[in-house]
């Protein structure tokens, strides 16, 4: 018998994936190792000391000291949920960024990812982007049918970047958390299985050695290759 509510479709052929297991994701630019304090804690506080200002959205941080980095790490590595990533682009050898899968539900097939600073050495790069690609194609090729980008809606640098990378905005959750002893709304962004195959021609043809001129200079833009795909934009930007 077909529902007569519009999308409450049967989901046919469609098994819970499972959860995330991959350590290492490897890509032209950069690969994400599964972050082990021990072995990426110093590098990453190197980076990640640049400049303040990368912690200001994150519920924690800054740190005064690779020792301090890494008890943060050893404490949010203890579980399954988040699973961290440490970013590594090829060309350095040196780890400059984190992100992770989080809010992990299998038995929904939705899955987020958060808890993305990039340094400074790591933004506004194809191994920036192509680290959100790798996250992106496990998930949606592990089973998952919804991948989830939630940010301070008052950041608009992660909104923007939201949806450069394909995620179609869903609105604001108001009063969502407090963080840092400031209220927190959260923009919600998501994109969904039906829109992957697109998503990844998309970043394919972004991340080509072609797109990019001999100073290293975009040729095409992401944002202009995912705007194809997104179901809606965001109005504040």
């Amino acid at each position: 018998m077909t529902s007569s509510i519009p999308n409450r479709r049967a989901v046919d052929d469609w098994t819970p994936p499972r959860r995330p297991d991959a350590e290492l994701l490897q890509g032209r630019y950069v690969q994400l190792e599964r972050l082990v304090p021990d072995l990426h804690a110093a590098d990453l506080h190197r980076a990640n000391s640049v400049n303040d200002a990368i912690w200001d959205y994150l519920p924690y941080g800054p740190f005064a000291s690779s020792a301090a980095y890494h008890r943060w790490a050893r404490d949010v590595t203890q579980g399954a949920d988040p699973f961290f990533y440490a970013i590594k682009p090829l060309a350095t050898g040196h780890c400059s960024g984190v992100a992770s899968y989080l809010r992990i539900a299998p038995e929904a097939g939705s899955i987020e990812v958060g808890h993305v600073n990039f340094s400074p050495e790591l933004q506004r790069t194809p191994a920036a982007t192509e680290a959100i690609f790798l996250m992106m194609q496990w998930a949606f090729e592990a089973g998952y049918r919804r991948f989830e980008w939630k940010c301070d809606a008052t950041n608009l640098g992660s909104r923007r970047a939201a949806q450069r990378y394909g995620f179609s905005f869903e609105g604001i959750f108001r009063q969502a958390a407090v963080v840092k002893g400031r209220n927190r709304d959260t923009a919600w962004f998501a994109c969904i299985d039906a829109e992957w195959p697109a998503l990844k021609e998309a970043f394919g043809a972004w991340l080509a050695p072609s797109n990019f001129d001999a100073e290293g200079c975009q040729i095409e833009q992401l944002g202009a290759l995912t705007s194809l795909v997104r179901v809606a934009s965001d109005p504040a930007l």
